[in-house]
């Protein structure tokens, strides 16, 4: 009876430890199933998030390439819009080798876009014939030959179409920056989520560019000179040095007392080559002088000493004044404002710069380009003597146009270049004779005297000669003393404002 109950209890404990090791065993298979499925979950989202950044990568590799599209395509349109009014084999070379390498770089750029082949076929063909074809005729510019009637129209030609290009891409840019299309899209797709069955500009896409194209079977701001001048030189710097408190009272009397709040004691600077570092960054040079390169030498040579001050306005913006040490002469003056409303023309606005300006150091402006951008006129002024435009000596003014404040004034150029002793005598030949050197295409809107610098840090008398041609503006330099044509500037006219390519 004992064996019995000890049977019975023996065989309840079995099952005891049996459902006991039962539950374990399935709980520990559920954890484990739970981990299996976290750590799924886990790769799952770590290859999600690796897929984003890569789709995010791949989106602006995209963008990186097409906005480059852009200012190649638009380049491209400017410098065969230039070439067809040259009328020097010297510039015509130029202007044609820098529209082969535009052209390249423009193809290049479609290649790296996530459309299939057939779909821009038509305009990799376009551009490298473009490039083709530009390249040969700046061979035989470079040569010596003249460009023949045939050159030209083909030039012609090949500029319409690429207006028509210009215009089609930058409406797909507009597209892309309100992201109405994304690449994505169009990688998945194909160019097929692009195409619209009417006109409506949101469906335009690389298959309008391509029936653009398709008829073709043949082959400032800183306005102008603004950036010719890579070494400053400081012609126009003169007078006495100033102690920081002589150019602290400079700085208020140029800003004017009446607008400042406060102002601080200022610190020192220098500028090299018309670009302004501050002590720690003298330090960082200092650090490589014993090296004794012509580098650091000819930095050296074009250091000037500087003083900066901090203003605060009663109107509540903030800004800063450069002075220079020599002379105290003001290289640079800005604030910032939101401008809300217009309530002043271009043309009062100039006046108001030009009136400052003549109230301080800067005598004889004259206004040239100017760029309107949330309600501040920017405007450059070149300076004028004895009926000549002296485009070396040019002053940016800042003016608000909801109340004519003077928010900015940059000074460099004109400190750079600037000289009272300069002559006007290398005018050698007539208004006459240097129409005899314009192609005969332009149709002459005006003709002035002017001085424009060159890229080797030079300077040139020329004649400017204003013309339209092909239903566009341009501003042909004449020189003065030989007839050769120096330079050809596009006159490119906004809602902006006006500026030159």
């Amino acid at each position: 009876m004992s064996g019995k109950c000890f049977d019975e209890t023996g065989e309840i404990y079995n099952k005891k430890v049996k459902n006991k090791t039962n539950t374990v065993g399935k709980k520990t298979m559920w954890i484990i199933v739970f981990i299996l499925i976290g750590i799924i979950a886990i790769f799952i989202s770590l290859w999600i998030i690796k897929m984003n950044e890569y789709k995010r990568m791949a989106e602006n590799s995209y963008n990186q390439a097409f906005y480059k599209l852009v200012e190649y395509t638009n380049d491209t349109e400017k410098l065969l819009a230039k070439s067809t009014i040259s009328n020097s084999k010297e510039q015509a070379a130029k202007i044609l080798s820098t529209a082969w390498k535009s052209a390249t770089l423009a193809q290049t750029c479609i290649s790296f876009l996530p459309v299939s082949v057939n779909d821009l076929e038509q305009s990799e063909k376009f551009y490298n014939q473009v490039s083709d074809y530009c390249f040969y005729l700046s061979k035989k510019s470079i040569n010596g030959e003249d460009l023949s009637e045939e050159d030209l129209s083909k030039l012609t030609e090949l500029h319409e179409y690429s207006v028509s290009l210009v215009n089609t891409i930058n409406q797909l840019e507009s597209e892309l920056y309100y992201n109405t299309i994304k690449w994505s899209d169009l990688t998945k797709r194909g160019t097929s989520n692009f195409k619209g069955e009417d006109d409506n500009l949101t469906q335009v896409s690389f298959s309008n560019i391509e029936e653009d194209l398709h008829q073709y079977t043949g082959l400032i701001y800183d306005g102008a000179f603004s950036e010719n001048r890579n070494i400053f030189n400081g012609k126009g710097i003169t007078g006495e040095n100033f102690s920081i408190e002589e150019a602290k009272k400079k700085a208020i009397e140029f800003i004017g007392e009446d607008r400042i709040e406060s102002i601080s004691n200022g610190s020192e600077l220098s500028v090299f080559n018309g670009h302004t570092k501050s002590e720690n960054d003298r330090e960082d040079k200092n650090a490589t002088e014993d090296n004794n390169s012509v580098e650091t030498k000819n930095l050296e040579n074009n250091n000037i000493e500087c003083f900066k001050f901090d203003v605060t306005l009663k109107n509540g913006s903030t800004g800063e004044i450069i002075l220079i040490k020599k002379g105290g002469h003001v290289l640079s003056f800005n604030s910032e404002r939101n401008v809300s409303e217009c309530n002043l023309s271009a043309e009062k606005a100039c006046k108001i710069g030009r009136d400052f300006l003549e109230s301080k150091e800067f005598k004889s402006m004259k206004e040239t380009y100017f760029m309107s951008q949330g309600n501040i006129l920017t405007i450059n002024y070149a300076y004028y003597k004895e009926g000549v435009i002296c485009y070396p000596d040019l002053v940016k003014v800042k003016v608000a146009l909801d109340n004519g404040e003077i928010l900015g004034v940059e000074a460099k150029n004109y400190l750079n270049n600037h000289e009272e002793n300069r002559t006007f005598d290398k005018f050698k030949i007539s208004k006459e004779d240097c129409l005899k050197h314009v192609n005969k295409k332009l149709e002459i809107k005006g003709i002035d005297k002017a001085i424009i610098p060159t890229e080797w840090n030079t300077e040139i008398s020329c004649y400017e000669v204003k013309g339209n041609a092909y239903g566009n503006d341009f501003i042909i330099f004449i020189n003065s003393e030989t007839g050769k044509e120096e330079d050809i500037l596009m006159v490119l006219n906004t809602e902006e404002g006006t500026m030159t390519m």
